[in-house]
């Protein structure tokens, strides 16, 4: 049954940590249970990331039960898992209002609390920020303060984890790493890594002889920093000859302990005790279950992972009738990338951990040996297609607008130089709503447009994105890029037959005499009922619309049609305004001799709060009631 508040006896007692150290010890499994139950019963009416969370209690409760926070740092790693931590350090109370317009933050920020040490949106950057803070609180003679890392194996599969772990292994350092192994990210989690934690077994009794006999030479000032590294060199080696195992962890010098049910709160608090105040770096191997506590997640957390409301007593989703609704765009993108494969054997699907958020999991189900999860590796995904596309292949790489930024190098050093003919499908791109500034995907078109040899579009509607997905895979397109957003389109008889579009063309959409509004991308839908409204609403008025579909390369016929026409031009994009679209027309008006007064009109400069699309088009100005007023000033002038 649901929860009443006068089922959280022990949960209405803590506001912050400091209040749940008062507990005994056998008190924290029930603190577990009313925790879970909370949980549920708030994001069951107001939805945000629930499997991680409840997968998370235990090790949250012991963590804060252990260390002294705020003053000692727990710095997480993908904020999907930090709910139980935000509602122990005073934000039980506002917790409803998580993920809402100027409510709690989707995720831990230094800027909400002071709880939370170091921000999470993305993933895998968690040992490298501790590890930072752990030198920090050394040199500003804070050398008791401890340092915790919180990671998932899904983020361990990231590049920066690896990077942080090889220089845990070579900067002094007392830091513990937290490995919460759920073996998922938010699909299941992939590659070698995965395997090895699977197969990872070092014996308990072992571990507590280890440490005893640590610590027993030490206080005989036997273990000095280098006999220290020498000695577990050597027993690593021993150790693995015997087992016939090599520990990643261990071979880089990192204290290893585990695997250990993360799920037991006291044995938990009991491990985390010795482990405190041990010298040089450790990581502590945890074994957890996504969903835990809650039997539809544990069977299926990915599904269960946003699940958006649901009713906890029918164990069921509350999904809308979207009967007659357009589809989403991630859907088109996944239904035309099978239809596009099938007719082309070269075309192979990459993405990264991310198969059913993008939709290629319809892809995946149907041709298994022909897409390629390869973890949250955003950098490796872009330069693993540039390997398969200079060998013949025909990659779709479809990464969320805001993870791509991990790829920036990737994208210009391994694709644009050679020219490669990957299909960068940016999903995600513009605002993303309740998941906020972590995740807008605002920087695409400012980071992307100077780059030499690429091709940048961006579709107004269905037909559009799967003509671009089209023209993407013929021979000679080079690197091409195809911006979408997050949600539903706007058609519901989207499969049209294939149609090339040729590189660099926009369309005249809408004539009309008195100024032009350009838009790129779907925001276009929302400048096309303006200019409607405007023109109904102001007799004889009379408004172009034109969408620009290229933002590289831009339609230099069109521009300089509407060069020649008009003095008043409104832009409208759905990415930041300083040097994104509106620049660009700005910057090719200027060059080319004309001087009409533009009006540019997308994302402000700072970044963007959380809340529904919305509400965020109407603070930023780019909604249609925006667009209107931006028209009706000018046609005032």
């Amino acid at each position: 049954m649901t929860a009443d508040n006068k089922d959280f006896a022990i949960l209405n007692t803590i506001k912050y940590p400091a209040d749940l150290r008062k507990l005994k010890v056998e008190q924290l499994p029930r603190l577990c249970r009313e925790l879970r139950d909370d949980i549920l019963k708030e994001l069951s009416v107001n939805p945000g990331h629930m499997a991680s969370s409840m997968g998370t209690i235990e090790l949250t409760v012991a963590l804060h039960y252990v260390y002294d926070t705020p003053g000692d740092r727990l710095v997480w790693d993908v904020g999907h898992q930090a709910y139980g931590h935000k509602i122990l350090t005073g934000r039980k109370d506002r917790f409803c209002t998580n993920r809402k317009l100027h409510g709690l933050m989707p995720f831990p920020s230094p800027l909400e609390s002071e709880y939370d040490s170091f921000v999470c949106g993305h993933a895998s950057n968690s040992i490298s920020a501790a590890l930072g803070m752990a030198v920090a609180a050394k040199k500003t003679g804070h050398g008791e303060r401890h340092i915790v890392a919180i990671i998932g194996d899904g983020a361990m599969s990231g590049g920066l984890a690896f990077e942080g772990l090889n220089n845990v292994s070579t900067t002094p350092n007392d830091m513990l790493i937290v490995l919460n192994d759920n073996n998922m990210s938010i699909d299941r989690s992939v590659g070698g890594l995965k395997q090895a934690l699977l197969r990872l077994n070092t014996n308990e009794t072992y571990n507590r002889m280890r440490f005893k006999a640590s610590r027993w030479l030490n206080s005989k000032g036997y273990l000095n920093e280098d006999r220290r590294k020498g000695i577990i060199r050597l027993n690593n080696a021993l150790k693995s000859a015997i087992s016939h195992q090599q520990n990643i962890f261990e071979g880089l010098n990192i204290r290893y302990f585990g695997p250990f049910d993360g799920h037991n709160v006291v044995e938990l608090v009991r491990i985390l005790r010795q482990l405190k105040d041990m010298k040089g770096p450790k990581l502590l191997h945890l074994h957890t279950v996504k969903g835990h506590g809650y039997a539809p997640a544990e069977k299926d957390p990915t599904v269960w992972h946003a699940p958006g409301r649901f009713d906890i007593d029918a164990e069921e989703r509350i999904v809308a009738d979207e009967t007659g609704a357009p589809p989403k765009f991630q859907d088109v993108f996944g239904e035309t990338l099978l239809e596009l494969a099938k007719a082309n054997e070269r075309i192979v699907g990459v993405t990264p951990a991310m198969p059913t958020g993008c939709s290629m999991n319809i892809m995946m189900k149907a041709m298994p040996d022909r897409v390629f999860d390869v973890g949250i590796a955003e950098g490796h995904a872009v330069t693993f297609s540039a390997g398969m596309a200079k060998d013949g292949l025909m990659p779709f790489c479809n990464i969320y607008s805001s993870f791509a930024q991990r790829a920036y190098d990737n994208i210009i050093h391994d694709v644009a130089i050679l020219r490669l003919p990957v299909v960068l499908c940016l999903d995600r791109a513009g605002l993303v709503g309740e998941d906020g500034a972590t995740h807008h995907g605002a920087f695409d078109i400012v980071a992307l447009r100077p780059i030499p040899n690429l091709t940048i579009a961006s579709p107004m509607d269905e037909h559009e994105l799967r003509n671009l997905m089209y023209t993407a895979q013929l021979d000679g397109k080079g690197p091409f890029v195809i911006r979408y957003p997050r949600g539903h389109g706007v058609l519901t008889d989207w499969r049209n037959a294939f149609e090339e579009i040729p590189v660099g063309t926009g369309r005249r959409l809408k004539d009309g005499k008195d100024m032009a509004v350009l838009t790129v991308g779907p925001i276009g839908n929302e400048a096309a009922k303006a200019v409607a409204e405007f023109e109904a609403g102001n007799g004889g008025a009379e408004v172009a619309h034109y969408d620009m579909r290229f933002i590289k390369p831009m339609d230099e016929r069109l521009l300089e049609e509407i060069g020649r026409r008009y003095d008043r031009i409104i832009t409208v994009e759905d990415g930041v305004r300083a040097g994104g679209f509106g620049s660009a027309v700005l910057e090719w008006m200027e060059d080319h001799g004309f001087s009409p007064r533009i009006k540019r009109l997308g994302l402000p400069d700072r970044f963007v709060e959380h809340g529904t699309v919305a509400q965020l088009q109407r603070i930023t100005g780019i909604d249609k009631e925006s667009i209107m007023r931006a028209i009706n000033d000018f046609a005032a002038k």
